[in-house]
């Protein structure tokens, strides 16, 4: 007999499981239905805030594949405005309601695989639900966000200073609006970045233009027939015509949790290598499930876009009759805010301490290129390293053009278990144009090197 996938949520994690269990299995052997609740299915969740600063141009070019493409194409059937409500695993069905007719259905299952994702945090303050504050998740966020922006506002306030926070603060200069952030830890990106790390980037920050405010918290905000007027911390009021929530995110697991399937320590829904949750039949993929952390040896929430592909794609060929496992992560990102470059892999100073180990850290300033070559810009290189072992355990690199990119190498290193010794000799691509003659990737392994061996 044909068996049933139900697949819950239509973006990177449910439709790569479901394109991938496709792969392994023809629609005479295998029905697949993915329920959507949103406008959308497998869009870049990752480019919105480059579609509201309007570095892409429309919402479409985020769109990987349509409804009518997953069904034309790959013979499966996903459904949007169609939200699931309720998981019954001794019915083995879910409760399906029709966002449009308002209409609720059953729908049975053989196999579930849940990609519910998760949802900005929204606290409870004074005045949260005003007109005019917006939490920005969703595509379809994006586009109520970006019209507002075309109404032309003047002033804009970002409450919180991570990574989300940043780069919806540079989609808001680039509206050339005034923009405030507001963060409440001691420098932006913390804990992800090492203080003396996030300082180069609240120097960034303010070199743009912008002002940061941090080590505040929002008490609520100010309105004025219905919309957002200010926003009201322990040191007065900031005026502002819109507000956007950077406060991170949440995983979805109330359907999960509901339905009596295991959640991890972390809060998010447990699952084992092949991405199986602790229900038979049940897979969970993407920002919804706790990862395991490759250097600290824990299970994490970490909420990427890559994260939840190679989870997917993990998920759906276990469910295509194959077998894959996802072998965790090491805690790899980038981002950027208008000319700056940050990125980190593996676990930070403070981490390193809290995951039990010895923590030996080097920090070398360099440049992007050759000192001599037109274009060379400063880069800062930031190494944590195991005390006697000289193992790596992680990386951050604050700087402009050609900064970012240079933390996969480390991450690979990360991957392998390598030590800063061996990375010295690592051979490395040198040519003017794009780095010095020691890359500062290679600088900061040395003294790393330096500092380990001294502690022996």
């Amino acid at each position: 007999m044909r068996e049933r996938l139900v697949v819950i949520g239509g973006d990177a994690a449910g439709m790569s499981a479901a394109s991938a269990a496709r792969r392994g299995r023809g629609p005479e052997d295998l029905e697949i239905v993915a329920f959507e609740r949103g406008n959308h299915t497998s869009y870049s969740a990752c480019g919105i805030p480059y579609f509201i600063g309007r570095d892409v141009a429309d919402a479409e070019s985020l769109i990987a594949r349509t409804p009518e493409e997953f069904s034309r194409k790959h013979h499966i059937d996903a459904r949007i405005r169609h939200e699931v409500r309720r998981i019954d695993l001794d019915r083995r069905a879910v409760l399906v309601r029709n966002l449009d007719t308002g209409g609720e259905a059953w729908e049975g299952f053989d196999q579930l695989m849940i990609g519910t994702g998760a949802s900005p945090v929204r606290p409870s303050l004074p005045g949260i639900d005003a007109e005019g504050i917006y939490g920005v998740q969703t595509l379809d966020d994006g586009l109520v966000l970006r019209a507002a922006l075309e109404r032309q506002p003047r002033r804009a306030v970002i409450v919180g200073a991570g990574y989300i926070g940043l780069e919806l603060a540079e989609a808001m200069c680039a509206w050339g609006l005034e923009v405030t952030i507001v963060g409440r830890g001691a420098g932006p990106m913390l804990p992800a970045l090492d203080p003396d790390m996030a300082g180069l980037v609240t120097d960034a920050v303010r070199g743009f233009g912008m002002t940061i405010v941090l080590g505040e918290s929002v008490t609520g905000f100010e309105t004025r027939a219905g919309r957002v007027s200010a926003v009201l911390t322990g040191q007065g009021s900031i005026p502002a015509d819109v507000v956007v929530l950077g406060l991170g995110v949440q995983p979805n697991t109330a359907l999960a949790l509901d339905a009596g399937i295991r959640l991890g320590p972390s809060g998010a829904i447990a699952v084992d290598g092949r991405m199986r949750a602790s229900a038979e039949g049940v897979w969970a993929a993407g920002d919804c499930v706790e990862k395991f952390h490759r250097i600290s040896r824990r299970p994490v929430r970490l909420p990427l876009g890559t994260y939840a592909n190679k989870e997917g794609r993990t998920a759906g060929i276990n469910i295509g009759g194959g077998y894959a496992t996802f072998p965790g992560v090491v805690g790899t990102a980038a981002m950027k805010i208008c000319s700056t470059e940050v990125a980190r892999t593996g676990l930070g100073e403070w981490e390193a301490r809290d995951a039990g180990l010895e923590p030996v850290c080097a920090v070398v300033e360099s440049t992007t290129r050759a000192g001599y070559y037109p274009g060379a810009r400063p880069i800062r290189t930031k190494l944590i390293a195991e005390r006697g072992s000289g193992r790596l355990l992680g990386a951050q690199i604050v700087g402009e053009e050609g900064a970012a990119k240079r933390i996969d190498v480390l991450s690979v290193a990360l991957w392998h278990g390598t030590t800063v010794e061996e990375l010295i000799n690592m051979d490395l691509a040198y040519a003017p144009p794009f780095s010095p003659l020691w890359d500062p990737v290679l600088i900061a392994a040395r003294k790393a090197w330096d500092k380990v061996a001294a502690t022996r």
